[in-house]
């Protein structure tokens, strides 16, 4: 049982990439009182965040919103385009990736899923981890499949479990210099709200995100951008779906309204959430996410430690992922930080368990947040003994300092 009482003083820093800490004005709508939601009130509540999450996603098509995690979302967008044994070609970016596959064919499809070799001296076992989608390698897959037997490209934008992002624009060029008819299907449960991300313009077809990360909320809201190439191959889709169906969702959506019982106290929190990041615009939460994310890889850089992202092209502007010299168990360093100093940071997922840690840097953060959090992984490297080539602290102080200044959120 959760003991609110022992918490140490002060408050915890929740520093991995997602959940991300709940601004109080977040906070404070999710304890309004819940409301009829058969009710007209809860219509235009509806109406408001559905028509928020269209701009959030940059998008004129329909969005679907569930109440559920961001799995839930992944499943839906699979289920509501595809049939038994479709041909679905996913790109392994890191753990996240390959979950995805795994639900793909637990779900009776042919997933087939492919990365472009990278040789890598500090993890063999994962070069390709450290890197983003090659659009290229996927052209070449589709222009081998003459049959057109592929019906979807299923692909990550940032990759939690790394922190590497992926060019979708790119992804999108690649299957139309193929010539190639497969939907194009995007996750981008951590991307967005801190990355750039344009479901229209980049030709996305069923875009995929969820309430804990850019959007910082608490899980349990998770969200469908649908395309018109996607919405008619949902007519034809034969994957079994009952609670995921776009079509009775979008259809009572029109009214602000759902088919089944919608999370009303978190819908108050997504309003309030849409408000802020418009009031602040997309432009400057982009540029402050990339701002951070700058400052917390010249920690890392001072410290003369690899970045999991082994690209200069490809670092989120979430997260930065640290991995640790040989010898060291990032997860047992990770446990020293949190027992010793409050501080939550993310762990190595799948083939990356105990070889790094991830530092997260979104949402309702600040400067002083993130150099917090740098001085107090600087001094668990200290306790275990990691040499340090320079301070980090110092490094993300001067970077912070010397660079434009992010503008305040609305937090109030």
């Amino acid at each position: 049982m959760l003991h609110l009482d022992s918490h140490p003083t002060g408050n915890h820093f929740l520093q991995i990439p997602g959940p991300s800490p709940v601004p109080d004005r977040l906070l404070r709508a999710m304890s309004l009182p819940t409301i009829d939601h058969r009710g007209p009130e809860f219509g235009r509540l509806g109406r408001r965040v559905i028509e928020g999450m269209q701009r959030i996603f940059g998008t004129r098509q329909p969005v679907v919103i569930y109440p559920a995690s961001g799995t839930g979302a992944w499943e839906a967008a699979l289920c509501n385009t595809l049939s038994p044994g479709d041909k679905v070609l996913m790109y392994e970016t890191g753990h996240f990736a390959s979950l995805w596959h795994r639900m793909a064919t637990r779900l009776g499809l042919d997933a087939e899923l492919i990365a472009a070799p990278h040789a890598d001296e500090l993890l063999p076992q994962a070069g390709h981890w450290r890197h983003g989608v090659d659009a290229g390698f996927i052209e070449a897959r589709l222009r081998e499949d003459t049959q057109g037997r592929i019906r979807a490209v299923c692909v990550v934008h940032n990759e939690t479990s790394t922190g590497v992002t992926s060019d979708i624009a790119a992804v999108r060029a690649a299957i139309d210099a193929a010539r190639h008819p497969a939907l194009l299907i995007v996750d981008t449960i951590s991307g967005l709200a801190c990355a750039d991300y344009r479901h229209d313009e980049w030709g996305v077809d069923v875009s995929v995100s969820g309430s804990q990360k850019g959007l910082m909320l608490p899980p349990g809201i998770s969200f469908n951008a649908l395309s018109p190439k996607a919405l008619e191959a949902a007519r034809s889709a034969r994957l079994p779906r009952a609670y995921w169906d776009w079509e009775e969702i979008v259809a009572m959506n029109a009214t602000g309204y759902w088919p089944s019982t919608p999370n009303t106290n978190l819908l108050y929190a997504l309003a309030e959430s849409i408000d802020m990041l418009e009031a602040e615009g997309l432009p400057q939460v982009f540029a402050r996410h990339q701002r951070w994310a700058a400052g917390v890889r010249a920690a890392v850089a001072a410290w003369g430690l690899p970045t999991q992202c082994a690209d200069a092209h490809r670092h989120s502007p979430v997260l930065t992922g640290v991995i640790t010299p040989a010898g060291i168990d990032a997860d047992q360093l990770r446990r020293i930080i949190h027992e010793r100093f409050d501080l939550s940071l993310g762990t190595g997922l799948g083939k990356l368990k105990g070889r790094m840690f991830r530092m997260g840097h979104l949402g309702n953060s600040n400067d002083l947040t993130l150099i917090a959090m740098i001085a107090g992984v600087e001094m668990g490297l200290t306790i275990q003994g990691v040499p340090q080539a320079a301070s980090g602290v110092a490094a993300a102080m001067a970077m912070f300092r010397d660079s434009a200044p992010a503008a305040p959120m609305t937090a109030a």
